[in-house]
């Protein structure tokens, strides 16, 4: 069965909210990763960008606490509305797919399901009602 975890966007300080988070609920981070780690010629990111936080992911229980910096060419994260969605992290690439396909009928697809640069199968989207959903797999190494 899919885990879900809630995944925040912040805009520019996801990495001191992980660092307050980690000091409040303990553990490691399974992952960090800086948009300077994916920058390539498909994907150029801004040097003003290059440090900023494009996955971050704190274990707290069965679940995973995850967040990333918006890019500034992307606007302004409102804090008010569309700060957060909802990430499944799918036990297998046709799970992802049957969650990806079911969930985003009728809605507004925002990244397509497919291999990321990062390693994983993801994609994004804002399903018909309005909510913001990533789904990801990760093969098992």
């Amino acid at each position: 069965m899919a885990l879900i975890n809630p995944h925040i966007n912040f805009n520019g300080n996801a990495e001191e909210a992980f660092l307050f988070y980690k000091s409040v609920f303990g553990g490691e981070f399974t992952n960090i990763i800086r948009f300077k780690d994916i920058a390539n010629s498909e994907y150029p990111i801004p040097e003003k960008e290059l440090n900023k936080i494009m996955h971050i992911a704190l274990p707290i229980g069965n679940n995973t606490l995850m967040a990333n910096d918006v890019p500034e060419s992307m606007g302004r994260v409102n804090e008010n509305e569309n700060r957060s969605k909802i990430s499944i992290s799918a036990e297998s690439r046709e799970e992802a797919d049957k969650l990806f396909n079911g969930l985003s009928a009728d809605g507004t697809i925002e990244c397509p399901i497919d291999n990321s640069p990062w390693g994983s199968y993801f994609g994004m989207f804002r399903d018909k009602f309005g909510i913001e959903w990533m789904i990801d797999f990760t093969p098992k190494v």
